[in-house]
């Protein structure tokens, strides 16, 4: 009874890269089902197309060469089935999760942005990455983070030339976010976040500016209306950055203004000593939490 099978590991990194191992290989694995599943219904689907001998037109051809795709467990490689029209028409199977182009995650994608905001330097991502997904990460080169540049300017053209004439929103949430990054002068991205009549968020403008200044508030406002937004939210909800509530009131009048209660929690919690402010943040959200202003009402006066 005196012996224990407790085993000490001495290399836990070898079994960290053990364990990476046996995650990508079933990564792999179900991703190979799933294309197969893909196929299965795509040739379903053509079943009944088959020549005069009642031959099948549509069949498996084998694989189309070996790639990868770079993700958060490192690359993994896969293999593409292909499909064969003996009718000459030119039908043949696309996989939706792995078309012809893709060659990293959607979650990847999103990192390489990221980590080009917080000022890595375009000759240092393959280093970068390589410490994130291992050695095998690869392809993410100064060139290919300078054609990605141009790829996300294009994006934010066309987001900032959007046709606004069939939006409608309920609320609007306002912000200044200051990036540091990349600049030699701390640069304020203002940010307008929309609430349509369902509840469904979406970002309604993104512009750059110097400082939360009425000027620079006030030719975003008008730029949503040149852009067909001639109705402005039933509620504008921000900070007390005045710019921002000047700006809204020459562009939508119409529109009813309420403090951030995050940013009215913060400013009170401030002023208080670190014994208070756990009870005070309690009963701050008991006031903008209640269901009736008269609840509301008896919260600020307990508060």
């Amino acid at each position: 009874m005196e012996k224990d099978t407790i085993v000490s590991i001495k290399n836990t990194a070898l079994f960290a890269d053990e364990l990476t191992i046996i995650l990508r290989k079933g990564a792999q694995a179900l991703l190979k089902q799933a294309v197969e599943e893909e196929l299965a219904e795509f040739l379903a689907r053509h079943a009944g197309a088959v020549d005069a001998g009642g031959h099948p037109q549509i069949v498996r051809n084998g694989y189309l060469p070996e790639r990868t795709i770079q993700t958060g467990l490192g690359d993994i490689p896969v293999h593409v089935p292909r499909t064969r029209d003996r009718s000459g028409q030119g039908t043949i199977f696309r996989s939706q999760l792995l078309p012809p182009y893709l060659k990293r995650t959607k979650s990847l994608e999103e990192l390489l942005p990221w980590l080009y905001l917080k000022g890595l330097s375009t000759g240092d991502f393959t280093e970068a990455l390589a410490a994130l997904l291992g050695p095998q990460a690869k392809g993410v080169s100064a060139s290919t983070i300078c054609r990605l540049k141009e790829v996300w300017k294009d994006e934010l053209a066309a987001f900032q030339s959007e046709d606004l004439s069939s939006k409608r929103y309920a609320y609007f949430f306002a912000d200044g976010v200051y990036l540091e990054a990349r600049l030699e002068q701390r640069q304020c991205m203002l940010i307008l976040i929309g609430v349509d009549s369902t509840g469904k968020k979406e970002l309604v403008a993104l512009r750059a500016g110097f400082r939360e200044s009425e000027l620079y508030w006030l030719e975003l406002l008008l730029d949503l209306k040149a852009r067909g937004l001639s109705i402005g939210p039933e509620l504008s909800v921000g900070d007390g950055a005045l710019g921002f509530w000047k700006a809204i009131g020459q562009v939508y009048g119409e529109t009813k203004r309420q403090r951030c209660w995050v940013h009215k929690t913060a400013n009170i919690l401030n002023k208080l000593p670190d014994t208070l402010q756990h009870s005070a943040k309690q009963r701050i959200h008991n006031i903008w939490m209640a269901p009736t202003k008269e609840d509301a009402n008896q919260a600020l006066e307990q508060f």
